[in-house]
């Protein structure tokens, strides 16, 4: 079997002890963000750790707009139309030209929450002038700001689908604790339009990767996104009050798992055999269903050999 073969198997519960996929990802230079060099930079991480599928980084963040500061600004919130992504979408068919027969292309997709978050970055001198404030306060004006950047999200999604990617890495975040002191915030304003992404994408795509991503806070609990798609969850094991282990990640949310191993420890720093028990004890206590990979993207810094040495044990199986 190829690459393909061995992720897609995972999704019919047919995973080998013999051969575990893994996949570690980083966000790469800037002057590789865009062109040719992104595409050249993704080929050879990907080629030199030999992980099991390519994962696209979404380099084209949302400009801050300092129009949008009280809540009833959000009606002036624009659509971004396929033009605002044409160097991404660039990328994105260089790379599905390049690898697709290799292994599955995924483009990672930010929430509208988290892209509403780049539209509104918080200053410190002005009261009540983010997302986050908005959500709470005003609900209606948060809630038609989410609408316009979903709808601009859909854009590159399906331009994305058009180009021929395998799917999404589909990342989410507004649930975690102490983000809303009313957790039903999350509930009613922010969660309805992930669900109308990842609905989206789930009904096209042939693999997505949910990630509950905790990069700014830790989640109390993972049960508010259990009924998220996604064919494969990708979350921390660390929690704000306690931790799970991969066995019961994936089976809380009835799917594989992927990653294992803290983005900050041993697999950024520390000694060979420190990493290599590491990665032992995550394949040993790893679900039927499992990639190992880390909780979310790896410092930019990370050496390449150290991401190819975990890959490599995890191909040599359990």
């Amino acid at each position: 079997m190829d690459k393909r073969d061995r992720v897609l198997q995972l999704l019919t519960g047919r995973g080998s002890p013999d051969y575990v996929p893994g996949a570690f990802f980083l966000h790469f230079p800037e002057d590789c963000h865009r062109g040719q060099r992104a595409i050249d930079q993704h080929l050879a991480f990907f080629r030199h750790t030999d992980m099991d599928m390519l994962k696209i980084q979404f380099e084209c963040p949302f400009p801050y707009r300092p129009e949008i500061c009280e809540a009833e600004d959000w009606a002036k919130m624009p659509v971004y139309d396929e033009v605002f992504y044409a160097e991404q979408l660039a990328v994105v068919k260089g790379l599905v030209d390049a690898a697709k027969d290799e292994a599955l292309v995924l483009v990672t997709l930010y929430s509208p929450f988290m892209l509403a978050m780049q539209t509104t970055r918080r200053d410190s001198a002005v009261a009540h002038c983010g997302i986050e404030d908005h959500a709470v306060e005003a609900p209606d004006q948060a809630m038609l700001g989410l609408e316009r950047l979903t709808e601009s999200l859909l854009i590159f999604v399906r331009a994305c689908i058009d180009l021929g990617v395998d799917g999404f890495y589909a990342s989410t975040q507004g649930g975690e604790k102490g983000r809303f002191s009313d957790p039903g915030v999350f509930e009613r304003v922010i969660k309805p339009y992930d669900l109308v992404v990842q609905q989206e994408i789930n009904a096209r795509c042939l693999f997505n990767i949910l990630h509950v991503c905790d990069y700014h806070l830790p989640y109390e609990e993972m049960s508010p996104f259990v009924d998220y798609p996604g064919d494969v969850v990708s979350c921390s094991l660390d929690l704000a009050d306690g931790k799970l282990s991969a066995q019961e990640a994936s089976d809380l949310f009835g799917r594989p798992f992927m990653g294992g191993l803290d983005r900050h420890g041993v697999i950024v720093e520390g000694s060979e055999a420190g990493l290599r028990s590491a990665v032992d004890g995550c394949l040993r206590d790893a679900p039927d269903g499992f990639i190992l990979g880390a909780d979310c993207t790896v410092p930019s810094e990370t050496d390449w050999d150290r991401l190819r040495l975990a890959i490599a044990m995890a191909h040599r199986g359990r």
